[in-house]
């Protein structure tokens, strides 16, 4: 698709302003959404230029945007809004699911949101309300991974019902459509969509050999991992 820009207006603020004002983390924080816009494609969790992915600098969303590949994004496509929408930097169109964004950067500690079409997790949308417990991981994603009622892409409609899905949680499905993660960093919103979408491939497996029933775990045994997982890795 074309390249979609904007005409310059009152509010839109120069990428040397905003540096000043954020020490140089829009340009660090740019970088890195346009690294893991990338990585989507690479990973196969996105068909061109389907799906989108924001980090929050402040009160700054920085958000990928409509209809341009991502191999041709630049540190001068930086594309910003406030969390009330209003573009403040760029002159590309915002991604066209910015409701969706927003309204998890406005109610969650989220930093970072990734969403996909991912395959497996998308075909698991159309199958199921909630991913089946099938592994353990389930618990690092806060419980059983629910899926938002399918809406219009880019509406109201759907933003409100992804944030039923992800209550208590930092992943959801999307139906007939994709993922949503969020984390507090773009690599952990991206590393939940890769768990994401390898647990919904799992379920998918397992539930597919004819005359056996996956086994899944019960909500004691994730509320026992859970607690594991609080000390899992490096402790600073």
């Amino acid at each position: 698709m074309a390249e979609q820009r904007r005409d310059t207006g009152d509010g839109l603020q120069d990428l040397h302003d905003l540096q000043d004002l954020h020490g140089g983390e829009v340009a660090h924080a740019w970088e890195q959404l346009v690294a893991t816009a990338r990585r989507t494609v690479a990973d196969r969790l996105v068909v061109g230029t389907s799906g989108n992915v924001s980090v929050r600098v402040g009160d700054l969303v920085l958000v990928t945007p409509s209809g341009v590949p991502y191999d041709r994004l630049t540190p001068g496509d930086v594309t910003g809004v406030d969390l009330d929408g209003r573009q403040v930097l760029g002159t590309l169109t915002p991604t066209s699911e910015l409701p969706m964004h927003l309204a998890v950067h406005r109610t969650t500690d989220a930093r970072a949101v990734v969403h996909t079409h991912a395959v497996h997790a998308t075909a698991v949308s159309t199958l199921v309300s909630e991913l089946p417990s099938v592994h353990y991981m389930t618990a690092a994603l806060g419980g059983p991974v629910r899926v938002a009622p399918y809406a219009t892409y880019g509406t109201e409609e759907l933003a409100r019902n992804l944030l039923h899905a992800l209550a208590g949680r930092t992943a959801c499905l999307l139906q007939n459509h994709g993922t949503l993660t969020h984390g507090a960093t773009l690599d952990e919103a991206y590393d939940r969509t890769a768990q994401l979408e390898w647990m919904c491939r799992l379920w998918l497996t397992a539930s597919s050999v004819p005359g056996r029933t996956p086994n899944l775990l019960t909500d004691d045994q994730l509320r026992e991992v859970a607690e594991r997982l609080r000390g899992y890795g490096q402790q600073r």
